[in-house]
């Protein structure tokens, strides 16, 4: 625990350059933190197995063209319903990418694109996010993490990392049963298997109190969506802070500074 402000603001990895709106979380951050003190926590949610948080919108230098690009997943089962953290980056995806880039960011981001050894799409984002500068000054807890798991608190509704048909899913427990979404009311039913906390990670409901739990942060910046879905009453001692808006909240951010 700690006498000072804790300023924490939560996503998925979001892109393989970041989302505009998570800068604009994390300059938000910094601003009240240049206004109260304290430190800033970023809750990296890479247990989140969804492939489309990750997918990247740029925009060509010269003409504005969008270009959108993801990682390559290595099978239909990694690319749907492994977590974030251990769905592998496959060889030479990187390189592939690297070629087109010089059209769609400066130079400095190319390089250090290209520097990125991260062997896992949650690593590789993380990593490149670094290299931005983007998380200078910043503390990074991770929903992978063993020892926050084991730290978290119970919640009633969440999912699991377990093995199936040679990769690690992330499966919701329901009913007393591990299940994945198939869409719609489809689900596969795995079978049932001990669990242990290191495995466990919360649900959208759940991941407010499962993240305080840890992080018992003073002041939460909250995205657009967020507002929508955020269940304030799990953790009432919080200030909750909109972040400031930021035009093409969902293109890339790609800047260089002066």
């Amino acid at each position: 625990m700690t006498s000072g402000p804790v300023i924490c603001f939560g996503q998925q990895p979001c892109g393989i350059f970041p989302r505009r709106f998570l800068y604009a979380k994390l300059a938000t951050a910094r601003r009240l933190q240049a206004e109260l003190g304290g430190r800033i926590v970023f809750f990296y949610h890479d247990s989140d197995h969804d492939p489309r948080e990750t997918q990247t919108c740029l925009r060509h230098r010269q003409t504005g063209a969008p270009l959108r690009v993801n990682f390559a997943f290595a099978n239909r089962l990694q690319r749907k319903y492994s977590p974030l953290y251990l769905k592998r980056v496959p060889a030479g995806w990187c390189d592939n990418l690297a070629r087109q880039l010089p059209a769609f960011v400066g130079a400095p981001w190319v390089e250090a694109f290209k520097q990125v050894a991260a062997t896992t799409v949650a690593d590789f984002c993380l990593e490149m996010y670094r290299r931005m500068g983007l998380l200078d000054g910043v503390e990074v807890v991770r929903s992978s993490d063993a020892a926050v798991r084991r730290a978290a608190c119970a919640v009633p509704d969440f999912f699991v990392d377990v093995p199936y048909e040679g990769e690690i899913v992330r499966a919701r427990f329901l009913d007393g049963r591990l299940k994945l979404h198939e869409g719609g009311d489809s689900y596969v039913t795995l079978p049932m298997r001990n669990f242990t906390p290191e495995q466990v990670s919360p649900t959208r409901d759940t991941r407010l109190r499962w993240m305080q739990s840890v992080v018992h942060c003073t002041h939460y910046v909250a995205g657009a969506s967020e507002q929508d879905y955020l269940r304030k009453e799990d953790a009432p001692e919080i200030t909750y802070v909109r972040r400031d808006p930021i035009d093409r909240s969902d293109e890339a951010y790609t800047e260089i500074p002066a």
